[in-house]
């Protein structure tokens, strides 16, 4: 086993050593596992949007007539907007309720009680996705818990109807459902951060906000744009919770892929806008990386 380059104009192999072998081993099945696991079936989706739906066969001549039609069709465009605006808002709820519970636990928390925070947060991981989706139906719902607590105590005379089987309902439960796993990477980037500049901070003059603004959210930055990233490419691509919770007025561009496959029978069609899906998730992720790097480097002038 070795590695080829050029020396000389002439082609060479250098040995590599045992533990370069050793670790190409070590790598080499999760190597393989992803590759058939995630690049081949993608390459299918990607070849599947390029044939189309002639009744019950595939036509496999190759042609951009199903991107065409999905860029020119006005629900398909409705409903990619509505997907990136819901995910930008849960994005955003998500983000900003994570950042206090981080900072408090990293910061307020005795170190020998960290682990157990930690702990706690990470126990909606225990139950299914699907029975926390069905929770806040009963929470939400017409006659749920909530309305039910609201009209007890007597705030409102009636059930409210605009936080269920809407784009509201959405939010409330993806925010819900994500809210872990953006904590997560922001507490480990605040655990980064080393107190002494704090300290240092505050010696030269900084209150607690322009040294959290200055000091603490720039240091915070990695961790928050992993929590952005970590939430909002999934959230995209989610069709249980706006099946369940949203109606009519919360499916997003997932349950129309869904529909193209399962019962509209058009696979060449849902692959399409499965990639232009991915591909505008993409583009929104680097323009949001792109952005903080340039906040970053701004921070550091």
């Amino acid at each position: 086993m070795g590695e080829v380059f050029w020396v000389g104009g002439r082609v060479a192999v250098r040995h590599l050593d045992r533990d370069s072998r050793r670790g190409l081993l070590l790598v080499s099945p999760t190597a393989i596992y992803a590759i058939l696991l995630l690049a081949v079936p993608l390459s299918a989706v990607v070849l599947f949007s390029f044939w189309t739906q002639d009744f019950l066969t595939v036509d496999r001549t190759l042609t951009l007539a199903n991107y065409r039609e999905a860029i020119a069709e006005p629900l398909f465009r409705v409903l990619m907007l509505r997907s990136l605006t819901i995910s930008a808002v849960v994005t955003a709820v998500t983000v900003i309720l994570a950042f206090p519970v981080a900072y408090y636990v990293s910061f307020h928390v005795r170190p020998d009680r960290k682990a157990l925070w930690i702990f706690l947060i990470t126990i909606p991981f225990w139950t299914s996705y699907l029975v926390r989706v069905f929770l806040w139906k009963v929470i939400l719902g017409f006659n749920g818990v909530l309305n039910t607590s609201l009209q007890g105590i007597g705030l409102i005379d009636e059930p409210l109807t605009f936080i269920l089987y809407n784009a509201n309902a959405v939010v409330i439960t993806l925010a819900h459902a994500f809210a872990p796993f953006a904590i997560l990477p922001i507490f480990v980037s605040l655990e980064k951060i080393d107190r002494s500049l704090l300290e240092a901070s505050m010696d030269l003059g900084e209150n607690r906000v322009t040294t959290f603004l200055r000091v603490t959210l720039p240091l915070a930055m990695p961790g928050v744009v992993a929590a952005v990233l970590i939430v909002f490419i999934p959230t995209v691509g989610d069709y249980v919770t706006p099946r369940l919770v949203g109606g009519p007025d919360g499916l997003m561009i997932a349950n129309m892929i869904q529909t193209q496959f399962l019962r509209l029978n058009n696979a060449p069609m849902g692959a399409t806008l499965a990639i232009i899906a991915m591909a505008l998730v993409t583009v929104v992720s680097l323009i949001f990386v792109g952005l903080n790097r340039r906040y970053l480097r701004g921070q550091k002038r």
